[in-house]
């Protein structure tokens, strides 16, 4: 297949590297120029809809895997609601799939139900406003969509509250009650290998346990051998704090297996990686 991939950064680039191994003929894009192996690369701002037309034509998919580089709340709208209607826009009546990765973020449960694609994802306020919308538009096209809603990804160099546990700038929060999903880059670039070969339609893309902030520093103290963190106020984020636990059935479904089914695998894995590099 001739595949293009838009915003090929952190999940981007393994996954480049993973469908040219499959033998597909990968282009991808970012913002700045860079090169991939056996990539054909491309400098591509989302956000300025001219940009697009240095691309070439008839892809049987693009993958949307945009990031916001941690701007503010206007930078992210610009790169995931412009960027998906110029897209859109520049595919025009085009037969080509789109895979889009959002977010569980979407999902503003607070009470720490399960959810599944078939919940409502109504949020009131920061970034998962301008995910549903982005959504929207390639829902409420004539493009055959894909959107996998991706819970918050670890791995190299990666990790929120792992990165602030090691540098013993975390805090415990709210009794550290709130449950967390997450899952691992590697099972993302396998979750979307899997969606590839669906039908079109929403999908989550988590691990098989979420875990509450308590347990998650329990388990990162024992490990490392320190003390859990002290209890304090959130810090101020742009994506709006959920309390909820996301299901994976409908992917896992279809196929997809996880290399790491819950945090422990992963954050073992990386911190073993790590360990070794000291």
């Amino acid at each position: 297949m001739r595949i293009l991939i838009l915003g090929c950064g952190y999940v981007g680039t393994p996954l480049a590297q993973k469908l040219a191994e499959l033998g597909h003929e990968i282009h991808a894009a970012r913002r700045s120029p860079f090169n991939l192996e056996r990539v054909v690369t491309h400098q591509v701002d989302v956000t300025e809809r001219a940009s697009f037309d240095s691309l070439p034509r008839e892809f049987d998919w693009v993958l949307l895997t945009t990031s916001s580089s941690r701007g503010d709340v206007a930078v992210h709208r610009s790169v995931f609601v412009d960027g998906t209607t110029h897209l859109v826009n520049w595919l025009g009546n085009s037969s080509t799939r789109v895979l889009f990765t959002s977010s569980t973020n979407v999902y503003p449960q607070m009470n720490g139900d399960w959810v599944d694609e078939a919940s409502p994802e109504t949020p009131v306020k920061g970034t998962a406003l301008n995910l549903v919308e982005a959504e929207t538009i390639l829902r409420e096209s004539d493009i055959d969509c894909t959107i996998l809603r991706i819970a918050g990804i670890y791995g190299p160099e990666r990790g929120y509250l792992y990165r602030q546990f090691i540098n013993n700038e975390a805090v415990l929060t709210d009794k550290g009650k709130r449950w967390m999903n997450m899952i691992h880059r590697d099972d993302v670039v396998g979750a979307i290998l899997t969606a590839m070969n669906t039908e079109p339609g929403i999908y989550n893309a988590v691990d098989n346990e979420p875990v509450t902030q308590l347990h998650f520093f329990q388990w990162l103290a024992k490990e490392l051998a320190k003390s859990m963190p002290p209890e304090g106020e959130s810090i101020f984020r742009k994506r709006a704090l959920t309390n909820k636990r996301v299901r994976n059935k409908k992917l896992k479904a279809e196929g997809w297996a996880l290399r790491y089914p819950t945090f422990r695998e992963g954050y073992k894995a990386l911190i073993n990686e790590e360990q070794k590099r000291l």
